[in-house]
C-alpha cells in the first residue's frame, strides 16, 4: 500500500513508489512512502490562507478547546495506534510513552492555556513601562501569531509524540502545522493524522501531513514561517545552514541526539537504595524503545571504585531484560526500527571500540523470541567500559542510536563534571545521590551543559518520571550538539509561535488596543456600582472611587486583638518613633481588609466570590489620623468556558486597586479578581 500525504485538503500519494517501509518484527513490507509531484509552494499557501486564517480569528481559549477534545477523540482511537506502532518494534511500554504520553501532552497544553491565558486571540507580556515623565507616553509588549507555517520534521523514534508535542503549541499559538515525519516510521504518523482529520475538530488547513522527501519546502518557507527540527546533528545542521533559511532569519528549533550522562554520586553506597534506582534507570534507558531515545542513557558516569560493582548489577539486570517480538508475552525490549538502523548502531559500536571493550552484548550472536532475526532489525544490548574517559574521544562523540551505554570511570567530582561536560551539550543529565551538598556541587557545576537535569533520590523515586522523559511545562532541548534549542516549556514554547512587538502609546490608547486597564488612561464612570453589573457590562478602564475613612487608634488595637499582630510599630510609641516609621502606624493588611469593606456592594448580585489578590505592595505608611480612599477599576475580563455541571456562565475580573491617603499619595496598590456571572 501507498503510505499518503495529506496536502491541501486531500490524501494524495507521490507519483512514483518512493521507498519501501518494513514491519521491524519480522522484516514484512508495510508500504511505499514518496513525496514526488507533491506543489509544496501551494501547500504552504492553503496553510497561511486557510488555516492560518482561521486559527487567528480564534481566541486562546477556543484553540485550546479544540485540543481538548482532538486530544479525548484520539484516547478513544488509542488501540488503533497501538496496533500500527507494534509494527514498529514497539513493546506496549514503549508505545504508550509515544501514543498516551503524546496525547497527554495535548491535554496538558489544552488545560495550561485554558487556566493561564486570556480569552483573546493575543497575549499581553509584563508590566506596563513608563516612558514619560508625565505619564502620557508608556510602553508595553504583546504577542501576535505569526502570520505563516509551522514546519514540523521529526525523527523516527517517536513517530505520535514526536509530531503532538510540536503541534500543540503551534495551534495553541495560531499558526498552523505542516508535520513531516522520518519515512521510516511515517505510517505511524499517517495513521494518527487520517484520525485528526476524520474528527473534523481542527479548521480546514491547520495541519497537513508530508510523508516522504521535503522537496523544495525549505526553499520556499519566508520570515513569517517557523521550521522545528528534531533527529541527528549533521541533518540539523545541514537544514538549518540552507541559503533560504538565513536569508530569511527563519526561525530554526533545533533538538538533536546527545550523548547524554547519569552521574552515580560519590557519597553512593553500593547497598543504598539510590544504588539500585541508577541501576534500574541506566537499564531502563538502554532498553525502552530499544535505546532509540534522544534522551538515552549514552554515557555512565561512576566513581571508579564502584565500576566493578556497577558493571555487575547492570549485567544482572539486562539478563532479565528479554529481547523479540514485542506482542508476545514476557518480552520487555523490541528491535530497532530497521535494518539500517542496525547497521548504523553496529558501526557506532566499532567506533567506539577503539577506545572501549564491549563488556556485555555487542556481537552477533544472541538470542531472541520471536521474529525473525534475518529479515527483523534485532540488536542485543550492549554495555561497554572505557577506563581513561578523560583521554578518549570516541564516548564523548560517536553515538550509537540503540541499548547501547558506556561506563566511565571518575577519581572525584571534579573529574565527574569534566566527563559530563565532554558531551558538548546534552537535552539531559541526570545525578543518582542522597547528599544535597554532592546533588548542588554536581548540578551548578553542569548545569550549563545541559537543557534539563534531575537529582533522584528514594525521597522521589518513587513520584519520578525518571531521567528520559520530557515533561510539557519544563523546557526540551539543550545547548551544543543538543541543537541549541528549546520545546515544550508551558508558555515558552507556544510564545515560539508568536511574534513580541513593543506597543508605545497614551495610556488609554494602549488601554483600548490591549483590552487591559494602564495607570493614566482616562477613566470610564457610572453611578451603577460595578459589583451590581454582569461581566459583559463592565468596561474596562470603569473606575469607582469609594468613600473616605478616617484611621483611628481604635481601629489598630481592635485589628491586633483580632489578628494577634502586636508588632512594635502598631504598639509602643517611643519604638516606633525611633523606627523608620517615625510614628504609629496601622497594619498594613488593615488597610486592605478596610478597603475591601469600602468598595464591596454587600448585597447579592453578579459577582460570587472573590478569586484572590497578587501584586500587593505597600508604598506609603498610614498612621493614626490619615485618610484613606479607594480607586476601585476595571483591569482585565477573562470569559470562562461554562462546563456541563455549571450552573451559571461565569468569568474572571481583574480589578486594579489604589488606596490613596489625604495628600492623593498612593499607600497600597494590588489586583483582585472576582469570579463574576455572565448573562449569557
Amino acid at each position: 500500500m501507498n503510505i499518503q500525504s495529506y496536502i491541501s485538503g486531500e490524501w494524495v500519494s507521490g507519483a512514483d513508489s518512493g521507498v519501501e517501509v518494513f514491519n521491524a518484527v519480522n522484516g514484512q513490507v508495510i508500504g511505499n512512502v514518496s513525496s514526488s509531484g507533491i506543489d509544496f509552494g501551494q501547500s504552504l499557501s492553503y496553510a497561511r490562507e486557510q488555516g492560518g486564517h482561521s486559527l487567528r480569528a480564534m481566541s486562546f481559549h477556543d484553540r485550546a478547546n479544540c485540543l481538548k477534545a482532538l486530544a479525548q477523540h484520539l484516547m478513544s482511537q488509542k488501540e488503533k495506534f497501538y496496533e500500527v506502532s507494534a509494527w514498529t518494534g514497539a513493546t506496549r511500554v514503549d508505545s504508550w510513552i509515544d501514543i498516551e504520553g503524546g496525547i497527554g501532552t495535548l491535554f496538558t497544553y489544552s488545560s495550561l492555556v485554558r487556566r493561564e491565558f486570556p480569552n483573546e486571540s493575543f497575549l499581553v507580556e509584563g508590566e506596563p513601562q513608563p516612558l514619560s515623565k508625565g505619564g502620557t507616553f508608556i510602553g508595553r509588549h504583546i504577542l501576535v501569531p505569526k502570520e505563516g507555517v509551522a514546519v514540523h520534521i521529526n525523527a523516527f523514534n517517536f513517530p505520535c509524540w514526536g509530531m503532538l508535542e510540536k503541534i500543540a503549541p503551534s495551534l495553541l499559538a495560531g499558526v498552523p502545522v505542516i508535520v513531516k515525519p522520518a519515512t521510516v516510521s511515517a505510517y505511524l504518523t499517517e495513521v494518527m493524522v487520517r484520525e485528526i482529520i476524520s474528527s473534523g475538530i481542527l479548521p480546514a488547513g491547520a495541519i497537513q501531513l508530508i510523508c516522504g522527501s521535503t522537496g523544495d519546502l525549505l526553499d520556499k518557507v519566508n520570515e513569517q514561517d517557523v521550521v522545528t527540527f528534531t533527529g541527528s546533528a549533521y541533518t540539523g545542521r545541514k537544514l538549518k545552514s540552507l541559503p533560504n533559511i538565513i536569508n530569511n532569519s527563519i526561525p530554526f528549533n533545533m533538538e538533536a541526539d546527545s550523548l547524554n550522562c547519569c552521574i552515580l554520586g560519590e557519597t553512593v553506597d553500593t547497598a543504598s537504595a539510590e544504588f539500585d534506582l541508577f541501576i534500574k534507570e541506566v537499564a531502563r534507558e538502554m532498553t525502552v524503545k530499544a535505546g532509540q531515545k534522544c534522551t538515552a542513557i549514552r554515557r555512565t558516569i561512576v566513581p571508579r571504585s564502584k565500576v566493578d560493582a556497577v558493571s555487575e548489577a547492570l549485567k544482572t539486570r539486562l539478563d532479565k531484560i528479554s529481547l523479540g517480538d514485542p506482542s508476545i508475552e514476557g518480552v520487555k525490549m523490541g528491535p530497532l526500527v530497521g535494518r539500517a538502523q542496525v547497521q548504523d548502531v553496529r558501526d557506532n559500536v566499532e567506533s567506539l571500540s577503539k577506545s572501549c571493550e564491549i563488556i556485555y552484548g555487542g556481537g552477533n550472536d544472541f538470542e531472541i523470541t520471536g521474529g525473525d532475526s534475518e529479515t527483523g532489525a534485532f540488536f542485543p544490548k550492549t554495555l561497554l567500559y572505557c577506563d581513561k574517559p578523560l583521554d578518549a574521544e570516541e564516548p564523548h562523540a560517536v553515538e550509537a542510536f540503540g541499548p547501547v551505554s558506556t561506563i566511565m570511570p571518575y577519581e572525584n567530582l571534579d573529574e565527574a563534571m569534566a566527563l559530563a561536560k565532554l558531551g558538548r551539550g546534552s537535552l539531559v543529565g541526570s545525578i543518582f545521590t542522597a547528599d544535597n551538598s554532592e546533588a548542588k556541587e554536581l548540578i551548578l557545576g553542569t548545569a550549563a551543559y545541559h537543557g534539563r537535569m534531575l537529582v533522584i533520590n528514594k525521597d522521589c523515586a518513587g513520584e519520578s518520571t525518571g531521567h528520559g522523559s520530557p515533561m510539557p511545562t519544563l523546557v526540551h532541548g539543550g545547548p551544543g550538539r543538543a541543537g541549541g534549542g528549546e520545546e515544550l516549556g508551558g508558555e515558552r514554547a507556544i510564545k515560539h509561535y508568536m511574534q513580541r512587538t513593543a506597543i508605545q502609546a497614551s495610556p488609554t490608547t494602549l488601554m483600548a488596543i490591549t483590552n487591559e486597564f494602564h495607570p493614566g488612561a482616562d477613566p470610564i464612570t457610572d453611578i451603577v456600582h460595578p459589583f451590581r453589573k454582569y461581566l459583559e457590562e463592565l468596561q474596562i478602564g470603569e473606575t469607582y472611587t469609594t468613600y473616605r475613612r478616617t484611621v483611628t487608634e481604635a481601629d489598630i488595637v481592635n485589628f491586633g486583638c483580632l489578628s494577634g499582630d502586636h508588632f512594635y510599630a502598631h504598639f509602643d510609641e517611643i519604638a516606633a518613633k525611633d523606627s523608620f516609621f517615625g510614628k504609629r502606624v496601622a497594619h498594613g493588611y488593615f488597610i486592605i481588609s478596610a478597603a475591601a469593606g469600602m468598595f464591596v456592594d454587600p448585597a447579592p448580585g453578579p459577582v460570587i466570590a472573590n478569586y484572590g489578590l497578587e501584586n500587593l505592595r505597600f508604598i506609603e505608611p498610614v498612621g493614626i489620623g490619615d485618610t484613606i480612599q479607594v480607586h476601585l477599576t476595571v483591569k482585565q475580563k477573562i470569559s470562562k468556558d461554562k462546563r456541563s455541571d455549571d450552573e451559571k456562565a461565569t468569568g474572571v475580573v481583574r480589578w486594579a486597586v489604589e488606596i490613596r491617603n489625604q495628600d492623593e499619595k498612593a499607600v497600597a496598590v494590588y489586583d483582585v479578581m472576582t469570579l463574576v456571572e455572565r448573562k449569557e
